[in-house]
């Protein structure tokens, strides 16, 4: 009986401590996580309660912050403008570098690198042993803590760098691998899949037929609904593509691409969302690859057909890029020469052997398409990124959708500590891969340091917290040459994607509520369920969203009470301190980042796409030649160069014919509004009971033609620069347009 009990008890014990290790491997992160913080507010306590151990440790890495190597002291010129060579030189250096060469060749690459590896070295240097404050503990902490997190950006950049010398040259393997796929030789079943959650079925319309008009026989294109709506089996059948629909919603996305391959046949597996149209020479880029038997998945961009939720709220949707460009115009591109490409979840083709070998899409993270590319290339097949643009989505409407996409990003690549599929302990990477997805994932913290960064200036202010102990002639010698650097080389390296100042920005937008969210998943990984991007959105007004701008105007109030406070110092004083010059650039940032919060109205659910199309227009009696300007599935706005024909103007109402010149087309448009000028009319028409054939027609114009979408080119800094000061003259534009109304 006794024996009996003891027995019971040790079995419970045994269970309780295999449950407890079970939860410690799996929540090993949160662990770590914890561990940190609590090490370092122990730390911190230690220090403030002056314990001897952790006191005289401080104190002795304080003596050799005030006695740093001599190559680390300011030199002392008799000139103190010869403190501003190396930054001069390096000015100089980069500036003719970067003017009479693209990113493209090699030993541009090279010695850029070389020259950034240097200078953050140096700079790395400097800022380690001679900048930091460790006089006491509040400084000291916060000394400490700067330096912490301006590590965590500078081991991303240089993990990137690394991968930048060499790069691969996708584009020659294409045009290469494509040749048997356009001769016949090599044309493998395709299945294309179309997971829809909750998308109107105009959206949808746009991606069925692009599909259909891929320049490709050997294929099938399957629409899989999450809500089986009628509408949706309806429009299949319509368009003649296969609908399929499963019991249950169980593991969302990556369930239903999983019910889909059980119903399916193809070796080759494409996924496009359900809001994204390919050019028809998709498939002809992207199957050759698969010739080569290592090869389990090729990436291509993500594009968008319309303008990116932030630069749109800030008046410059036709001069800023998506806020994805960068990532797929250079991080993608570096990864890829480390081969740990990320599979974004549209827009690529995978083999299905591959995906059967690892046991079809991974079910237990929100980022499906990032942890099954890695099972992939666990399993030695290669992934290859191929940077051209043959298809295009919906970027996210509106600033909070763009933001909680974002978030569920991270907390879905987050969520790679506490799986199997976790890039740094799964077997099968090599050091380099393992490295890459090593980048990718500290990425994700790296918006901590913008917080404190917009804090210190206040601290320093009201508190007389000093996180570092620099003059002015150090800032001259170490930091500026450093920073003109990053300045002038960032647009650079990430091919004219981005400009450095408007990174401040996009960065800025969602740090908060993005830093809420990866504290959240450390601690609570799995908290959290699949949410589809809402598309499609209707506003009759411009809408503000306080929830998400209300930490920054508070951020903003701070600033600018430490801007009041440090200029008045600096004019009593006659002298131009740091802090002032922080709250200056943390001003203009903060200004330029809550116009980003204003949602303007969006009337037509229709995208509008700027074309040259010469066209005729004709009633039962008269034609004229015009120029379509403007073009949507809806309709068009065309401007006609001739006004000796009245019969335009006679009736604003009238039905006309558009005959698309050079293109079989003909449709049917009733005039909205014409409006006259001196030179030319300019007039809107809606296009009137579209047949299935002519709708296809636009759409393919529209969307499908190889070519259509371009890598834009954002302008330079002192540009962009200007740009964000001309955002604050917005409410001036406003004004002008209430007045005249």
């Amino acid at each position: 009986m006794l024996f009996s009990k003891f027995a019971d008890r040790k079995k419970k014990l045994f269970l309780f401590l295999k449950s407890f290790w079970i939860f410690c491997k799996a929540r090993i992160a949160t662990l770590v996580f914890l561990g940190f913080l609590s090490s370092f507010l122990i730390l911190s306590i230690a220090w403030y309660l002056e314990i001897n151990i952790v006191s005289n440790f401080f104190a002795q890495l304080n003596i050799w912050q005030q006695n740093p190597p001599e190559w680390l002291e300011t030199p002392q010129f008799n000139n103190q403008f010869s403190l501003y060579f190396p930054a001069i030189f390096i000015f100089i250096v980069v500036q003719i570098i970067t003017r009479i060469s693209t990113r493209s060749n090699q030993w541009s690459r090279v010695i850029m690198i070389a020259i950034q590896l240097a200078l953050t070295l140096r700079y790395l240097f400097w800022r380690s042993l001679s900048s930091l404050n460790l006089s006491n503990p509040t400084d000291g902490m916060f000394s400490l803590l700067l330096l912490g997190f301006e590590l965590i950006g500078i081991v991303i950049s240089l993990i990137l760098f690394s991968f930048l010398i060499q790069i691969k040259d996708r584009h020659q393997e294409a045009n290469n691998y494509s040749q048997e796929v356009l001769s016949g030789e090599y044309l493998p079943s395709v299945d294309i899949l179309i997971p829809t959650y909750n998308e109107p079925d105009f959206i949808l319309k746009r991606s069925i037929i692009g599909c259909q008009a891929l320049n490709y026989n050997n294929k099938k294109i399957y629409v899989l609904d999450e809500t089986k709506r009628p509408e949706i089996q309806k429009l299949c059948e319509e368009l003649n593509c296969f609908y399929l629909t499963r019991p249950d919603n169980l593991y969302a996305k990556a369930g239903n691409l999983n019910h889909a391959l059980s119903q399916t046949n193809g070796e080759l597996i494409v996924v496009f969302d359900a809001d994204f149209v390919p050019t028809t020479n998709f498939l002809t880029r992207t199957v050759g690859f698969f010739q080569n038997p290592k090869i389990g998945l090729v990436q291509t961009p993500q594009s968008f057909y319309n303008t990116d939720a932030i630069a749109k709220n800030l008046g410059l949707g036709k001069i800023l890029t998506s806020d994805d460009e960068i990532f797929y115009r250079q991080v993608q591109i570096m990864k890829d020469s480390a081969s740990s490409v990320i599979c974004s979840g549209t827009s690529f083709v995978m083999r299905r052997g591959a995906l059967k070998e690892v046991g079809n899409f991974v079910t237990d993270s929100l980022s499906e398409d990032y942890f099954t590319g890695i099972e992939i290339s666990a399993k030695g097949y290669e992934l290859v990124y191929l940077p051209e643009k043959l298809s295009a989505g919906l970027a996210a409407e509106t600033i909070g959708v763009h933001i909680a996409q974002r978030a569920r990003w991270g907390r879905g690549t987050l969520q790679a500590f506490f799986i199997n599929s976790n890039p740094l302990t799964i077997s099968g990477l090599n050091f380099k891969q393992r490295l890459a997805h090593l980048e990718g994932l500290l990425n994700w913290f790296n918006l901590f340091p913008r917080i404190i960064f917009l804090l210190i200036p206040f601290l320093y202010t009201f508190f007389q917290i000093v996180p570092f102990k620099i003059t002015s002639l150090e800032i001259i010698y170490f930091f500026l040459p450093y920073y003109l650097m990053q300045v002038i080389s960032y647009r650079w390296f990430n091919d004219s994607s981005r400009s450095i100042f408007f990174s401040e920005i996009y960065s800025l937008v969602g740090c908060i509520a993005l830093n809420k969210e990866v504290i959240k998943t450390l601690i609570n990984p799995f908290d959290s369920y699949f949410k589809v991007t809402p598309k499609g959105l209707y506003r009759k007004n411009y809408s503000y969203d306080w929830n998400l701008a209300f930490p920054l105007i508070v951020f903003l109030i701070l600033t600018l009470v430490s801007f009041y406070a440090n200029f008045i110092t600096s004019y009593s004083a006659k002298i131009f301190n740091v802090a002032l010059f922080w709250n200056i650039y943390n001003l203009i940032i903060l200004i330029a980042t809550l116009y980003c919060f204003l949602d303007p109205p969006k009337l037509d659910l229709n995208e509008w796409f700027d074309v040259h199309q010469k066209i005729v227009l004709s009633n039962p009696k008269n034609n004229i030649q015009g120029t379509i300007i403007k073009l949507s599935e809806s309709g068009a706005v065309i401007n006609i160069d001739q006004l000796d024909n009245p019969w335009i103007l006679e009736n604003s109402n009238q039905v006309i014919q558009v005959q698309i010149i050079d293109q079989d087309l003909c449709l049917s448009a009733e005039i909205m509004t014409v409006i006259p000028s001196n030179k030319s009319l300019k007039i809107k028409i809606q296009f009137k009971d579209l047949t299935l054939l002519q709708q296809r027609k636009l759409i393919e114009k529209l969307f499908c033609q190889p070519g259509t979408w371009k890598e834009q080119k954002v302008p330079n800094e002192i540009i962009s620069l200007g740009l964000i000061l001309g955002i604050f003259l917005r409410p001036l534009k406003f004004l002008k347009q209430s007045f005249l109304k």
